[in-house]
C-alpha cells in the first residue's frame, strides 16, 4: 500500500533509539524526510546512517536538543519549522512507589511526558493547520489505559497529554490535521530491558528469568517488535487514516484486559 507520504516533512522525537527510531525507519522507507532527535550527537549521526543504509532514503537528518528545555525544543522545531508529521516520544518516568515520588519527581514526568509533547504540538499545529495536512502521532503508554501501582508517574503524565490532544483533535482533524496516540506494552526496546533489570533486583532473579516472566504475561506469547510500532504510526500519519482521529491504538500482543 502506497501510503501517500512520499515527499511529506517528518519530525520524530527521542528517535536515537528505540520505539522513535523504529517510527523514523518506517516513515524513512514511505519516502518522507525525516528529522531525527536526541541529546547525544554521536548517536544520532550513527543512527541517521543506519536508516539512510536501511531504508535508501538519503533524506534524514538529526538535531540534538532536549525535549524537557525551553531552549531545546526550540532547536527542535527550527530544525523542521514546517513538517507534516510531528512523532512525538520521550523516555518514561522510573517506576517506584507513591510515597517515593516527591515534587521533582512529579515535575519531571510532567515535563517529559505531558508538557513537553504538548508544546510539540503548541509549535507546529498552527502551519499543519494552515497547510491543511498534519499527522501528529504521540506514543504514549499502556499505563493510559490499564495504570499500575509503579508507573503511576507515567499514567498520571501520559494521560494529561491524552486528554489535551483528544480536546484539541476535535477541531484540528476539520483541517486534515488528525491526532493520535499509539499504546505500547512489552515491546523488545530499551524501556523493556530496563524494567526486566529492575525485576532482577526485585526479585533476585536473573536477566533471562525476568524476561521470561515479561513474556509470560503476555497472550502473544513473545514480546512485540519495535518495527510493529513503527510501521502502525506510519499508517496514522498516512493519507489513508485521515478519518481516524482523537484515538487510543494498542500494541501490545492482546495483553489489555479491557473491553473498551
Amino acid at each position: 500500500m502506497d501510503l501517500g507520504i512520499n515527499g511529506r516533512k517528518a519530525l520524530v522525537c527521542a528517535s536515537s533509539q528505540g520505539l522513535g527510531y523504529a517510527c523514523a525507519v518506517a516513515l524513512a522507507q514511505e519516502g518522507c524526510e525525516v528529522v531525527i532527535n536526541g541529546r547525544v550527537e554521536e548517536k544520532l549521526q550513527n543512527a541517521v546512517e543506519e536508516i539512510k543504509s536501511q531504508t535508501g532514503n538519503q533524506n534524514v537528518s538529526y538535531v540534538v536538543g532536549d525535549l524537557t528545555t525551553d531552549e531545546g525544543r526550540a532547536a527542535i522545531v527550527s530544525a523542521c519549522p514546517d513538517a507534516d508529521i510531528l512523532v512525538n516520544n520521550n523516555a518514561g518516568p522510573r517506576p517506584g512507589t507513591f510515597q517515593d515520588w516527591d515534587k521533582d519527581r512529579w515535575m519531571g514526568a510532567i515535563e517529559g511526558n505531558m508538557l513537553a509533547p504538548i508544546f510539540m504540538i503548541h509549535a507546529l499545529l498552527p502551519g499543519m493547520r494552515e497547510r491543511k495536512f498534519g499527522r501528529i502521532v504521540n506514543i504514549t503508554s499502556a499505563m493510559v489505559k490499564a495504570p499500575r501501582p509503579h508507573q503511576g508517574l507515567s499514567t498520571a503524565a501520559r494521560s494529561g497529554l491524552t486528554a489535551l490532544s483528544k480536546a484539541i483533535s476535535k477541531e484540528t482533524v476539520a483541517d486534515n490535521v488528525t491526532i493520535n496516540n499509539i499504546l505500547p506494552e512489552r515491546i523488545a526496546s530499551p524501556r523493556t530491558k530496563f524494567l526486566a533489570e529492575r525485576m532482577m533486583e526485585e526479585q533476585s532473579i536473573t536477566f533471562d528469568e525476568a524476561m521470561a516472566r515479561i513474556v509470560a504475561t503476555i497472550p502473544a506469547g513473545r514480546m512485540g517488535k519495535p518495527e510493529e510500532i513503527g510501521a502502525a504510526c506510519a499508517f496514522l500519519c498516512s493519507v489513508q487514516a485521515s478519518y481516524i482521529c482523537g484515538q487510543n491504538l494498542q500494541l501490545d500482543g492482546g495483553a489489555y484486559p479491557g473491553l473498551i
